[in-house]
């Protein structure tokens, strides 16, 4: 509280204040200490400020901070479940109580057909599903028509979206946002999606994803899943809901009408670093069909064989990241 919200320095005031090179020798703590009180503190904004109201809250927790505190230790390296056995069923069983929190159907548990892991934002959540949706058209049209799939958000979808299909090699013509009004909350129309996924198909292209999202950044619009749900099936594209801002509250009883029909969705995430009091980084991503996931994403080179991953019998997390 006594420090000002906004940073207080000009663009390259460190690198003024800093050595060319880097220390040969090591300093004293008390030192460096010394030096982040003088030229790192006044160069920071502060997030944690209970006057900070840009943007979303950075918040965090005496739990989250041990957490963080225990896992700096370990140095766990858990890409695959032989490298760290408790880091990969530790991260299953907290993604089933986090997806028993927020009632999601067993298709989305390890307990029933699907499963969860721990991405590091949204936007890497959607790069994975969205290469599994797309990997997945591949058997049905080919690679050699990558040109013809078209994707789906709105003016209000979070703007990593953009880049993201981009990434996933999608075409930035066949990118395709749903314009909103403030009549309707700034939430996507289930009506204006329809259009214009039929006038895709009618210029002979593929729908194949849509990014439905419970909480914008902007105005913490809500779209309506089950009615989004009602379009997109009928053209078999994945569903994604994007509920990294405000699926949180959903795990309260009077808040999770809005995500009423994410039992018919294909992929959802939200994130515990903006509303459940964890540090950054940190986003879960669920999924229907985990088959789909490793399917798209799995590597294998011979210094990560061996027999539990080769018998089935275990699961690694590098095939859904």
């Amino acid at each position: 509280e006594t420090f000002p919200v906004f940073s207080q320095v000009e663009p390259g005031y460190l690198r003024t204040s800093q050595p060319e090179t880097a220390p040969y020798l090591p300093e004293k703590f008390d030192d460096i200490l010394h030096d982040i009180e003088k030229d790192i503190i006044p160069g920071m904004t502060n997030w944690l400020s209970p006057n900070f109201y840009a943007y979303f809250p950075a918040t965090v927790s005496s739990a989250a901070f041990l957490g963080e505190m225990l896992c700096t230790g370990f140095n766990s390296v858990g890409f695959n479940w032989l490298a760290s056995p408790a880091a990969t069923e530790l991260e299953m069983v907290v993604m089933d109580w986090l997806a028993h929190m927020l009632k999601l159907p067993k298709s989305f548990m390890f307990s029933g057909t699907g499963g969860g892991v721990l991405q590091g934002t949204t936007s890497e959540s959607i790069l994975c599903t969205l290469i599994a949706a797309r990997d997945r058209a591949f058997e049905e049209i080919g690679v050699e028509n990558i040109g013809k799939l078209v994707v789906y958000g709105s003016d209000q979808t979070h703007s990593f979206f953009v880049k993201t299909c981009k990434l996933a090699g999608i075409f930035p013509c066949n990118i395709k946002i749903i314009p909103t009004t403030v009549e309707a909350n700034f939430s996507m129309s289930p009506g204006a999606l329809r259009k214009q996924i039929e006038a895709d198909v009618a210029d002979g292209l593929v729908p194949l994803f849509v990014c439905a999202t419970v909480g914008t950044t902007s105005t913490t619009a809500v779209d309506s899943v089950s009615q989004i749900a009602d379009v997109a099936n009928e053209f078999k594209m994945w569903i994604h809901v994007d509920a990294a801002y405000a699926g949180s509250a959903c795990i309260c009883p009077e808040f999770r009408q809005y995500l009423d029909g994410v039992e018919r969705v294909d992929s959802m995430s939200f994130s515990p670093h903006k509303w459940l009091l964890c540090y950054l980084d940190c986003c879960c991503l669920w999924v229907q069909r985990p088959d789909l996931l490793v399917k798209a994403l799995s590597t294998n080179p011979e210094y990560l064989k061996n027999k539990r991953s080769e018998l089935g019998s275990v699961m690694d997390y590098k095939d859904w990241q």
